[in-house]
């Protein structure tokens, strides 16, 4: 009469893809050049000057008088429009803010400019700006506080310094995520999952946010809910589904589902078949499966190939010696394109 194996569960730590660029991005310039007769002003060099740095960028108007710029680094810039090598009109210290579209319009028609050359409806509008662009400043500087506070260990320190970030502008995704990932190295676990779904709520097409509430589920012993948003980061973000699937496949092995996932990690190579350690977990699970017959182990057709598959990827890998003796418990055989074959 056939014996099952018992359950093998897996060991290894869960895989996460956490790329999150900053805040930083490129700002949008763009307005239109008129003369004293209100007349849009062709050919006019509209002069862009950062006073930090000295970098001058000149925009050429077209002859409906506009400029435009869509690569405009973050700062403050003077806004000058030059006719026949003359500025003729001026807005000083423009703040142009990342991921933002700033117009400045030239009318040389108006006399009821301020000494900065603009309206007063225009320079409450800038100074609105310019404390955004101040507040963004300062998250940025929060998010790489925190970042070196978790290099170094400090999880709690980090913490403080998120929620204090998120309290500045409680609408920015990418707050939210970061304090997840301190909570989560904090071990803080039901907090990561309130900050991740924060996240989510304000970009839902993030995999990373759903990975990271995955993860987050999974270690305070939610798999279901873990598989779920597995499933999700998968969707919302395919290039990187290979990963989100394997993590599911290491949810499903620590939860003894052996069948869901041995397809969890299938999902896996599917997408990635150069992914060495989703042959090996497979093989694992598979061996599960295994029977016994007398005192010969007969396991599922594809274990001996899985083990394989990862010892010809990964040769002298971290599971190369446990692949070798799952092999040989099974009475399989080395088998790869790197050596020779041998029991």
């Amino acid at each position: 009469m056939s014996k099952h194996m018992s359950r093998i569960t897996l060991l290894a730590l869960l895989l996460g893809v956490w790329s999150i660029p900053g805040l930083a991005q490129m700002g949008t310039v763009r307005g239109v050049a008129k003369d004293q007769a209100g007349k849009p002003i062709a050919g006019a060099t509209v002069e862009l000057v950062n006073p930090e740095t000295g970098k001058k960028t000149d925009l050429k108007t077209n002859g409906k008088g506009e400029y435009l710029s869509i690569g405009m680094p973050p700062g403050n810039y003077d806004f000058n429009l030059i006719i026949d090598g003359k500025a003729v009109d001026t807005f000083n210290k423009v703040p142009v803010i990342a991921g933002d579209e700033r117009v400045i319009n030239f009318d040389l028609a108006k006399d009821n400019k301020s000494g900065t050359g603009m309206t007063e409806e225009q320079q409450k509008k800038i100074e609105a700006a310019q404390k955004q662009n101040d507040k963004i400043k300062g998250l940025n500087a929060a998010l790489a506080q925190a970042k070196d506070l978790e290099k170094a260990g400090n999880y709690d320190q980090a913490v403080t310094v998120l929620q204090q970030a998120s309290q500045m502008d409680p609408g920015q995704d990418l707050i939210w995520a970061y304090l997840g990932d301190a909570q989560r190295g904090a071990k803080k676990y039901p907090d990561a999952i309130e900050s991740y779904q924060k996240a989510i709520a304000i970009k839902p097409t993030s995999g990373a946010y759903h990975n990271g509430l995955a993860d987050a589920y999974a270690k305070s012993g939610q798999a279901d809910k873990a598989v779920v948003e597995y499933n999700a980061a998968a969707q919302a973000d395919p290039t990187n589904a290979g990963t989100y699937y394997f993590n599911e496949g290491a949810v499903f092995t620590n939860t003894g589902k052996i069948d869901e996932a041995i397809a969890a990690f299938d999902k896996a190579i599917q997408i990635d078949p150069t992914r060495a350690d989703a042959y090996y977990w497979k093989g694992v699970n598979l061996i599960g499966k295994a029977t016994m017959k007398g005192d010969k182990m007969v396991a599922p057709e594809g274990t001996a190939a899985a083990f394989n598959k990862y010892l010809e990827l990964q040769p002298t890998g971290q599971y190369a010696e446990p692949a070798k003796q799952m092999l040989a418990t099974i009475g399989a055989s080395v088998e790869t394109s790197y050596g020779k074959k041998k029991k």
